[in-house]
């Protein structure tokens, strides 16, 4: 909006060429991302526990988790707002890989929204089916994915630490990419079980993929590195840095102990959000090096699932992997920084791909 209403102008006010480039708006989207956190946080914490929208437990899980019942949840449309504002504020409005996100964000939101309401509606752990919320998924990631072959972006792969190897896949592109934004959305709501483990990797990834972003939808740059270049892709910077800023000033009122927890209306929508923009950039593989925490975590319950109905047996105290360290008697702080502190190291091997090919 700002930059179709001001950038115009420069030709008269030669200060408003800055919102030509991408890097400008995207500092201030990101910005803009953590104002809009600050300022509506608390007013929606105090929102959320004067209508008792509060989390219910599972009784099944950790007992050291019981004294968060009743935790204002739904935090999750505070991270939508953060995200969805900035970026109508300064991204090129008329960029398709822009709507596209936004797409899939806020539809993936829309069905957390639902999932959560009905928990609190229920008083009850349980929400949306997990068919009907696979159904969902899928159908908006599949319009997603659907607009993107129609724009005739590249069908390729990109493959990490191997320049000549692009594997072209055709109309399969399409249950490929459908694949990636459900996989990296539930991914990460399976992340989303103690206070600020989901956000500080995604604020990871986030900041990981405003930099692939950026150099991808660079010509020169994806030339001198010997990636694909998505041209217009450069514009997703400015919504990774929304989505930083949303998750720095969601992660002030979720560390430990929180004070508001995301529900599936926070976590299915960044999860969603990252996915598609790993796959616009073509870097969906680099995505589960960057995004290695969320796939871990995915992988434990898949795990724990298969090995408990054919062998009989759980490979883990508890699913996902997170609750397995809580009950080995890891604090809950401590387990969210190791788990931080090795997504800065998977984000550093992912970027160091750019390089290693």
């Amino acid at each position: 909006m700002l930059y179709h209403l001001l950038y115009p102008l420069h030709t008269e006010y030669a200060a408003l060429y800055v919102f030509r480039y991408i890097t400008f708006r995207t500092i201030y989207a990101t910005i803009t991302a953590l104002l809009i956190s600050f300022i509506l946080g608390p007013w929606l914490i105090r929102t959320l526990s004067s209508l008792q929208i509060g989390q219910t437990i599972r009784k099944v899980g950790p007992e050291s988790h019981f004294h968060k019942e009743g935790t204002p949840t739904m935090g999750g449309a505070l991270i939508l707002a953060a995200i969805v504002l900035p970026t109508l504020m300064w991204a090129d409005l008329t960029n398709l890989f822009v709507w596209v996100t936004l797409l899939v964000t806020v539809g993936y939101g829309v069905i957390g929204f639902r999932d959560d309401f009905l928990k609190v509606k229920q008083r009850s752990s349980d929400g949306i089916s997990a068919r009907t919320k696979m159904f969902w998924q899928v159908l908006i990631a599949f319009i997603a994915a659907l607009l993107l072959y129609q724009s005739g972006i590249s069908t390729s792969l990109s493959v990490p630490f191997f320049k000549s190897v692009n594997p072209e896949l055709g109309w399969m592109y399409v249950p490929f990419a459908v694949l990636v934004m459900v996989g990296a959305s539930n991914a990460v709501n399976l992340t989303d079980g103690l206070d600020g483990l989901a956000i500080g990797p995604m604020i990871i990834a986030a900041g990981t993929f405003l930099l692939l972003a950026y150099l991808v939808g660079n010509a020169k740059m994806s030339g001198y590195l010997q990636i694909t270049s998505v041209q217009g892709a450069g514009e997703l910077a400015i919504v990774c840095g929304a989505i930083v800023g949303a998750g720095l000033g969601f992660l002030w009122f979720n560390t430990y102990p929180a004070q508001v927890f995301m529900g599936d209306v926070g976590s299915l929508a960044l999860g969603g959000a990252l996915g598609t923009v790993a796959v616009i950039t073509k870097q969906e593989f680099v995505l589960v090096i960057v995004g290695g925490i969320f796939v871990m975590e995915a992988l434990s319950v898949i795990a724990q699932v298969v090995s408990f109905r054919f062998l009989g047996r759980r490979i883990f105290r508890m699913a996902p992997i997170h609750h397995h360290f809580e009950l080995k008697g890891w604090p809950e702080p401590k387990i969210i920084v190791r788990f931080w502190i090795i997504s800065i190291i998977l984000a550093l091997i992912g970027l160091s791909t750019l390089k290693l090919r």
